[in-house]
C-alpha cells in the first residue's frame, strides 16, 4: 500500500501505491489507517491523493504540527509537483489551465470560464512515445481533482482516468513526484519517482524524468 519515504520528528511522508483508498472503505483500511496500525501511533491527515493518484503523501504526527502544515496548504506555502501520462495531442503543449471549478456529474467535477476563484495548474509536457505525453504539472491551488480536470479540459485525460475519459489502463497516470516545504525554518525537500506502470517506466519516460529532476528550478510558464 505504501513506502516510507521519511519519517521526521513531527511528521512522515510517505509513497502511497496508485489504485489505494486514502480513508477506509468497505471493511478495508485506507493507507491512513493501515500506516497507523502498521507504526501503532496515531497519525493526522493534512492533504489528501486520489485513490488512483500514487506518490507523495505527508501525515502529521501530532496535531500541532497538523494545524501548522494545514495552515502552510491553505497559504499555497507548500509546493507540490506530479507527472501525469496522456494520450493524444493537447490544445497546448505548455502553459498554464486557469479556471473555476464546480462539481458535476458522478462524483466528476468541471473547469469553468469564469475565474473567481480558480483552480491554477501551469504545466510542461513533452512526447514520449508515439501518441503519449508525459506531463510536468505544478497546482498553484488546491481543489478537488485539479490536475484530473486540468488535463482533460485541454482534451487529453489521463491515461488509466476512466472517469474523466482517459484511455484504459492499468492504472490511473498520476503521481505526486515531488515537494518542497519550509518547516519550522528548515527546507525540507522529497522527491519520488513513479515505479508502478509499465508506462511510467518506459525508457524515454525515465529520461524524460530525469530532465525534470529540479522542478523548482524550471520557468515555468506564466499564468494567462
Amino acid at each position: 500500500m505504501y513506502r516510507i519515504v521519511a519519517d521526521e520528528a513531527d511528521f512522515i511522508v510517505i509513497d502511497k501505491s496508485a489504485g489505494v483508498h486514502f480513508h477506509s472503505q468497505d471493511g478495508q483500511a485506507g493507507v491512513m489507517a493501515q500506516l497507523e496500525a502498521d507504526l501503532g501511533v496515531k497519525l493526522f491527515s493534512v492533504h489528501r491523493l486520489d485513490t488512483l493518484t500514487s506518490g507523495l503523501l505527508l501525515f502529521a504526527k501530532h496535531a500541532v504540527a497538523a494545524a501548522m502544515f494545514t495552515q502552510m496548504f491553505t497559504a499555497h506555502q507548500i509546493q507540490k509537483y506530479y507527472v501525469a501520462l496522456a494520450t493524444g495531442k493537447p490544445k497546448k503543449k505548455q502553459g498554464a489551465v486557469v479556471g473555476d471549478m464546480a462539481k458535476a456529474r458522478r462524483s466528476m467535477h468541471k473547469l469553468l470560464r469564469s475565474k473567481d476563484n480558480p483552480a491554477i495548474t501551469q504545466f510542461f509536457s513533452q512526447s514520449v512515445d508515439p501518441g503519449l505525453r508525459l506531463y510536468l504539472l505544478k497546482p498553484l491551488t488546491g481543489k478537488t481533482h485539479q490536475i484530473r480536470v486540468a488535463l482533460a479540459s485541454l482534451g487529453v485525460p489521463i491515461l488509466g482516468d476512466a472517469l474523466y475519459g482517459g484511455e484504459p489502463a492499468q492504472r490511473g497516470y498520476l503521481h505526486a513526484y515531488s515537494v518542497n516545504f519550509v518547516y519550522n525554518n528548515q527546507q525540507f525537500e522529497y522527491f519520488c519517482q513513479p515505479t508502478q506502470g509499465e508506462s511510467f517506466t518506459t525508457d524515454n519516460t525515465i529520461k524524460q524524468l530525469q530532465t525534470w529532476a529540479n522542478p523548482e528550478k524550471l520557468a515555468w510558464p506564466k499564468q494567462k
